[in-house]
């Protein structure tokens, strides 16, 4: 593809560029504590301001209320929001995840109810996917739907990792709806109040003292018929698609293509002894030639985009590499800075301790690999106990393997 803006982008930019420039005064803070409602309003009152401007929902249909256009004008409006120092918009996972998963899978009812108030910064939504025993293997789920007489449903079991949970209006949630089939196949997904009566949210301290993350109890949850999103029993392949913009999200970064070296570069050139000590600079080599090679990957998956592709499992390495590269980024300054780099005060405070959680985010990296090689690169798959197995039987065949 051509890296060069078109008359027609460099018009479009200037736009973004103009409209960022006259409202920056208005931006609130880009960083702050997710358990400050002040601050979470704030963000929100942002939010609404770009997707009045037309920079939020950028590649939502029209008739959703976005701007109809392609990725590359997406990536356009993430440079220059990085660029202008304005943080973007608050519900990340609503806008860049959930959202394309209610276009794709939700009703016309569902859409036309949720899609607009998520746009707007009006309902913050959060993923709740991730369970004690059902991280990686997310198939394995154990929270349980179970439907009454009059077609409601009542849910009951725990998520963890529920990032925003704590301010989120509402959440997509997967949930075990038949345990007599195999375990792929007996999954649906929900939308759920997140302050419906039964839930329980509890806040899970990190590194940086923030707790962004959460756990989340559903105790006999009664949600609606109209509820269920893809169809009863279809949870996994509506799944696949969260979990493939959420991969595509992490793996392209906030700015388009990941973290950039050169910063990591600017940080270290301060101190003379450091650019000369080759370990330095070899280390600084490694991570710099995997961000560049994120940034050349994303180029590749834009061009996908634009012809109408959907982001496939390969976007998962990008996500591997981007995290390992830039906590090895994080390791790097911390042993050339020293003990300031860990200091609050410190720009890379927040990026050294938030970074080793965020290799759970999307998968871990094991698998993630396994999927890539099985998926992308052909490899024979490992060896699996689970398969054609009902779920109800899964813990009694384990047993039977492992005696």
């Amino acid at each position: 593809m051509d890296l060069n803006d078109t008359p027609e982008q460099a018009g479009f930019r200037d736009q973004v560029r103009s409209w960022l420039k006259e409202h920056k005064g208005q931006a609130p803070p880009s960083t702050g504590d997710s358990g400050d409602s002040a601050y979470i309003d704030s963000r929100r009152a942002w939010q609404r301001q770009l997707a009045e401007a037309g920079l939020a929902g950028l590649t939502w249909p029209k008739e959703f209320g976005g701007q109809g256009k392609g990725p590359i004008e997406q990536v356009i409006v993430n440079q220059e929001i990085a660029a202008s120092g304005v943080p973007g918009i608050l519900d990340v996972i609503g806008i860049g995840m959930l959202g394309p998963c209610l276009i794709a899978h939700g009703t016309e009812d569902q859409q036309s109810r949720y899609l607009g108030s998520m746009l707007h910064g009006d309902e913050v939504w959060c993923q709740l996917f991730s369970e004690p025993a059902a991280g990686s293997d997310l198939a394995a789920v154990q929270t349980r739907a179970k439907r009454g007489d009059d077609g409601s449903w009542s849910l009951t079991g725990q998520k963890v990792w529920t990032t925003n949970a704590q301010f989120a209006a509402y959440g997509l949630l997967l949930a075990r709806t038949d345990a007599d089939v195999p375990k792929h196949k007996g999954m649906t997904m929900f939308i759920v109040p997140m302050d419906g009566e039964g839930v329980t949210i509890r806040g899970l301290r990190q590194i940086t003292g923030e707790a962004e993350f959460n756990e989340v109890f559903f105790d006999d949850l009664n949600v609606a018929a109209d509820a269920v999103v893809g169809g009863v029993g279809n949870g996994w392949g509506t799944a696949l698609t969260v979990l493939m913009y959420e991969r595509l999200t992490i793996g392209l970064g906030s700015e388009g293509f990941g973290y950039r070296s050169d910063r990591f570069a600017k940080a270290l050139s301060t101190d003379k002894a450091a650019c000369a000590d080759p370990e330095v600079r070899q280390r600084l080599g490694d991570l710099s030639t995997d961000l560049l090679a994120v940034r050349f990957t994303g180029y590749r998956t834009l061009t996908a985009l634009s012809k109408g592709q959907i982001p496939g499992p390969e976007s998962g390495l990008a996500k591997v590499t981007t995290v390992n590269a830039a906590v090895a980024a994080g390791e790097l300054l911390a042993d050339v800075i020293g003990p300031d780099a860990l200091s609050e005060d410190s720009e890379w405070f927040h990026m050294i301790s938030f970074l080793p959680g965020l290799k759970s985010a999307g998968g871990t990296e094991a698998i993630l690999r396994n999927t890539i090689g099985e998926r992308v690169l052909g490899l024979p798959p490992e060896p699996r106990l689970d398969k054609g197995i009902p779920f109800s039987e899964l813990r009694a065949k384990e047993k039977e393997a492992v005696g």
